[in-house]
């Protein structure tokens, strides 16, 4: 949904590709209760939606996606685990270490510990914008193509 200044700032586009496509009539039945015709281009005579899926997940926009997506999960889960073994085993192995006093009565471990917290939301802000800026318009483009080329497809 794109933003506009004036009256009518809520006004849903019809032409913004988050909208639902159930909602702007894919899949729809025809009104004799057969689906709607396949669309110009569409799957041709014989294609099933399954052979459309697995040509789709055989392309390079879709390996690209998740190259993508791999790219950022695998190091980011890697060094979430390896911080969160680290404070796991100094808790229980470094009691000297982890009782030292930073302010007052917080400690290393409280310290540690609100830090697990933190990360974990960083890393949340981190993956969302990652997907926003990195993999979201392709994996859409792919919805978009996958949805016009399986509508009218024999399920």
């Amino acid at each position: 949904m794109e933003k506009h200044e004036g009256r009518e700032t809520a006004a849903v586009r019809f032409d913004d590709p988050w909208y639902d496509a159930l909602a702007s009539g894919w899949g729809e039945l025809d009104g004799t209760g057969a689906p709607a015709p396949p669309a110009p281009g569409g799957p041709g005579p014989g294609r099933s939606a399954a052979e459309i899926y697995l040509e789709v997940q055989r392309s390079a926009a879709f390996r690209e996606v998740r190259s993508r997506y791999r790219r950022f999960v695998v190091p980011a889960s890697l060094a979430f685990f390896t911080w969160y073994l680290a404070y796991v085993v100094a808790a229980t192995t470094a009691h000297d270490l982890m009782a030292r006093p930073v302010v007052g009565a917080v400690n290393v471990a409280m310290v540690a510990g609100l830090g697990q917290f933190f990360t974990t939301f960083l890393l949340t802000w981190a993956y969302a914008r990652h997907a926003r800026l990195r993999r979201d318009r392709a994996a859409l483009d792919l919805r978009w193509d996958t949805q016009e080329l399986t509508r009218g497809a024999d399920r």
